[in-house]
């Protein structure tokens, strides 16, 4: 299949691996990305969440098939008072969640969820759907736990180190709770716990202030 990844060099490598039995073709951005469209069998558009009108390039287009990152925003939200002629999908587009055994996806109707499962057989990618809801669910578990660990340093319980051995020796995790957030970057991992917090009101994602603090450095 050809693959168009709108999003930078890293979002393209992370696709390359996950998807190495396709073609993959890059934009950095909307305006670059518009005449290859027509080249495109599925498009994964990383940039969703940096523009305030993501869907306006594919408005005029048809039968597009087209994976949004909607891990700060639901697919519902961005979605809403669009004229649907292409079939969207959501899926987390922060560095380490796509390039994973399993693909996470949210659906924007029950209809497509036929087109979904065609499409993972042809990516030869196993995928589960999952809720459409912001940091749908691995992300959001994994900042929790991020953020978990940054209370745990600051409030002097362990150091940073013993924290990421105990999480990769006990969980089996491939990474330790610091290792991750400096693999996902510790901005994303701030602003997927705010977006979360925003959505719930649930403060168990409250953000920590030390990684607050790191954040905003």
């Amino acid at each position: 299949m050809n693959i168009l990844v709108i999003g930078d060099e890293f979002n393209k490598s992370e696709c390359q691996q996950k998807f190495h039995l396709h073609t993959c073709i890059q934009a950095n951005t909307y305006k670059e990305a518009e005449p290859l469209l027509a080249r495109a069998e599925v498009i994964f558009d990383f940039l969703t969440d940096h523009t305030s009108n993501p869907l306006e390039i594919y408005s005029s287009k048809n039968n597009l098939t087209v994976f949004l990152n909607t891990a700060l925003v639901t697919l519902q939200t961005l979605m809403k008072n669009v004229s649907v002629t292409n079939t969207y999908f959501g899926f987390c587009g922060l560095p380490t969640f796509l390039n994973r055994e399993l693909l996470e996806v949210s659906i924007h109707q029950e209809t497509d969820l036929h087109l979904l499962d065609a499409t993972c057989k042809k990516l030869t990618t196993k995928y589960a759907r999952v809720a459409d809801s912001v940091g749908l669910v691995t992300p959001r578990i994994i900042c929790m736990i991020i953020n978990e660990a940054y209370y745990t340093v600051e409030e002097g319980t362990a150091s940073r180190k013993d924290i990421d051995l105990a999480m990769k020796l006990g969980t089996n995790y491939p990474y330790g709770p610091f290792e991750w957030s400096q693999k996902i970057g510790i901005s994303n991992v701030y602003d997927l716990l705010a977006a979360v917090h925003e959505a719930t009101h649930d403060d168990r994602y409250l953000i920590c202030p030390l990684l607050k603090q790191e954040a905003n450095r």
